[in-house]
């Protein structure tokens, strides 16, 4: 073996050891990050997965969306927006509870401001037959049955 074969074979053996020391990534021979893992998410307390009056009066004042209902207070909030216009339900109680429950969140962000309220109800509660919401006099009403039913604490 001459000189220069020599020092070649020694090169690559010394780069070898060198990248093998730096640990690498099997599969794609990129080196390894050591990175913390993902904290997983958290379940809510047990407060909010039983759902109903409790938990949504136990729901901070003012903070975000509250807990589903439970089937009870479900009932009731179903009953009111049906006594309301049934057309607010339109055969989908999930769909106008999800709303109500969005809409508690705009009660909370805009406590004083009832035109604020009300105006965000006309735009958020709306059907096939009513595109543009069923006008301020209803939205108020729609308002109150969500305040009363879904987020009484906000």
């Amino acid at each position: 073996m001459n000189h220069r074969t020599a020092t070649a074979v020694l090169s690559v053996v010394i780069a070898a050891v060198a990248l093998t020391a730096c640990g690498s990534d099997k599969a794609t021979d990129k080196p390894s990050a050591k990175t913390p893992p993902a904290a997983a998410p958290s379940a809510p307390p047990a407060s909010e997965a039983t759902s109903g009056p409790s938990a949504t009066a136990a729901a901070p004042k003012g903070k975000g969306i509250p807990p589903k209902p439970d089937a009870a207070t479900q009932a009731k909030y179903i009953a009111a927006l049906t006594a309301i216009d049934p057309d607010i339900v339109n055969t989908k109680p999930d769909k106008a509870v999800d709303r109500g429950r969005n809409q508690c969140e705009t009660i909370a962000n805009f406590p004083k401001d009832d035109q604020k309220q009300i105006d965000l109800t006309n735009q958020r509660f709306t059907s096939p037959n009513h595109p543009d919401g069923f006008g301020p006099a209803k939205a108020a009403k729609i308002r109150d049955a969500v305040h009363t039913h879904l987020c009484p604490a906000y």
